[in-house]
């Protein structure tokens, strides 16, 4: 049951993140001059890999900081949150 609370609330700020970086994937995706399908493809795919670098840039920093368990989720949920600013 903790893991999944744990799990949702990543959850929660990674979405958030991805609402942040949709303006930048959008102009991404009007540079490259796609509509339809190929444009929501792109954006869907544009969006997973900014919040995964985000994800593997804060998971990074835990491990190297040497956190384990309670403090590494509150560093990462955090960490992941600034981010996305």
């Amino acid at each position: 049951m903790k893991k999944i609370f744990i799990a949702a609330i990543v959850g929660v700020f990674l979405a958030n993140f991805a609402f942040a970086d949709d303006a930048s994937c959008e102009s991404k995706a009007a540079d490259k001059k796609l509509n339809g399908a190929a444009k929501n493809s792109f954006i869907k795919k544009c969006e997973k890999d900014a919040v995964s670098d985000v994800q593997k840039a804060c998971d990074a920093k835990a491990a190297d900081k040497k956190l384990h368990g309670a403090a590494k989720n509150s560093f990462t949920k955090k960490c992941v949150a600034d981010g996305s600013k």
